[in-house]
């Protein structure tokens, strides 16, 4: 599962697992002890799958989007979905990054764990110029939701020669609102970060902004070694009372895909304000413990919620995190130690009421709830159907992509069938339904059908008469290679290790 949070989430750690949208549970030796307040392990490797749906600001599906997960890199079929499977990752902080020409870097970081697959939905934020600034004199850029960089007078260089930069600035900036309701799919990372001491605790944001700096030919520009600029973020209205006097500030290493303690901000009215001798992603917030958490989730009938948004939220408080579950209906991450949660599973996040909700303490060990039932049978919904060729036989390399509101879902055909389990936010729903033929690149016509709680049989569907072609560029230890047309347009299969 994952998640979306606002207000004071606590972390982005349902999908796969909890998110494990942002970060996986995973066994290991001390997995019976507390796992923050420790240095991470960014040596141990361990093999991975994950997959996503990738969409730009106003939801629509991101294509051709570069996707790094390890030492694969693939792109983004016209739906937007990536896949990877079985892939050589960093176990603690395994990464997802995803670029794409005018947005800023969509990255997920997530615990990896043997024979889970992680599931994500990546919204990526567009790389907008705000303003200009004189390089000689400085200046600044303020946003109309209060975010505001300031620059100083000849402090900006280039960020590959090193030299001085005395030009016109470009300011590019976004601010992430931690009360919005997909800030899970558009912050970076998983809301773990590495303190001062070097320890790795999970972090309450207050807001977080990414800054880019460019010159006139589109150079990448950075702060000058020995200067300062100066970030002022905005501070929700909903949080201006929890809101502490001073607050830790962090950025985004996106080489070890945790965020790093590096200085401080103050609280100046409804603003938070602190110096930044560098530009990436900067976030305001409140670190603790944590513990990792872990579930299954399945319907009364025994079967896995899949895609299944849930939230789980720190009883009597602001603090929360969302996740989705994976195909299996597992989801899992980091949770606060030492606390009492709320567990709730929707059909999404924009659904008002949840299906399924449950009360758990946590200690100072790892938390596996098990197998939860959503006993739901008014909002869970089971489409199966057949999938045959032009040929009218059986589709044996093939899918079905499920259109459902502005999120699309997406299950295998196997040996010409298909099923598919989700839950509604309400019943009945309108769905569009797309069936298609990998190997003979063909797809169907598209398919409205209004989708009830219980047993859905959209009888047979032929994908047939719709041409699909892609491509699909993908790198492995440094060898390129091409598929025109693909074999499956949507999977990375496997790395090939050529070293030990």
């Amino acid at each position: 599962m994952k998640k979306y949070l606002r207000a004071n989430n606590i972390l982005n750690f349902l999908s796969v697992v909890l998110l494990s949208t942002t970060i996986f549970v995973s066994c290991k030796k001390n997995d019976n002890n507390n796992i923050s307040s420790t240095p991470p392990d960014l040596t141990t490797k361990i093999n991975s799958s994950v997959s996503g749906f990738v969409t730009d600001e106003n939801n629509a599906a991101v294509i051709n989007a570069t996707v790094q997960f390890g030492t694969a890199t693939l792109s983004t079929d016209k739906y937007g979905y990536f896949e990877a499977k079985d892939i050589e990752v960093i176990k603690d902080a395994a990464t997802v990054t995803v670029t794409k020409a005018g947005y800023f870097k969509g990255i997920k970081t997530f615990m990896a764990s043997a024979g889970k697959s992680a599931f994500f939905r990546i919204k990526l934020i567009p790389k907008t110029i705000a303003g200009t600034v004189n390089g000689n004199s400085g200046g600044t850029v303020t946003l109309s939701n209060g975010l505001s960089v300031n620059l100083p007078a000849n402090g900006v260089v280039n960020a590959i020669t090193n030299a001085a930069y005395t030009s016109i600035i470009n300011v590019a900036a976004y601010w992430i609102n931690p009360a919005n309701a997909d800030l899970p799919g558009i912050m970076p990372g998983d809301l773990r970060g590495v303190n001062t001491d070097g320890n790795v605790q999970l972090l309450t944001t207050y807001g977080m902004a990414a800054v880019e700096l460019t010159g006139s030919s589109g150079e990448l520009l950075q702060i000058a070694t020995g200067k300062k600029a100066t970030l002022s973020f905005p501070i929700p209205a909903a949080l201006s009372s929890s809101a502490p006097a001073s607050i830790p500030l962090w950025y985004f290493d996106e080489a070890k895909g945790l965020w790093k303690e590096e200085g401080s901000a103050a609280k100046s009215g409804i603003n938070y304000v602190g110096e930044v001798s560098h530009f990436s992603y900067w976030n305001c917030d409140v670190p603790s413990s944590y513990v990792q958490f872990n579930c299954t989730i399945v319907n009364q009938n025994g079967q896995p919620l899949q895609n299944a948004f849930v939230k789980v939220s720190v009883v009597g408080t602001n603090s929360m995190a969302y996740g989705f579950t994976d195909s299996a209906g597992y989801t899992g991450g980091a949770v606060p130690n030492n606390s009492q949660l709320r567990l709730e599973v929707f059909s999404n996040w924009n659904c008002g009421s949840a299906v399924y909700t449950q009360t758990f303490n946590t200690t100072n060990i790892t938390s596996a709830l098990g197998t939860l039932t959503v006993n739901a049978a008014n909002a869970s919904a089971i489409l199966t159907g057949t999938v045959t060729s032009c040929s009218n036989t059986p589709v044996t390399n093939g899918y079905i992509i499920m259109i459902y509101g502005n999120q699309s879902f997406r299950c295998p055909v196997t040996n010409g069938a298909f099923n598919f389990t989700t839950l509604l936010c309400s019943a009945p729903a309108n769905v569009t339904v797309i069936a298609e033929d990998v190997s003979n690149l063909q797809q169907s016509t598209l398919t409205n059908i209004t989708l009830n709680a219980g047993n859905n049989a959209m009888g047979n569907l032929q994908a047939c008469g719709v041409t699909v072609q892609e491509y699909v560029n993908y790198t492995i230890n440094g060898v390129t290679y091409s598929y025109t047309p693909p074999f499956d347009s949507l999977l990375y299969n496997r790395q090939v290790s050529l070293a030990h």
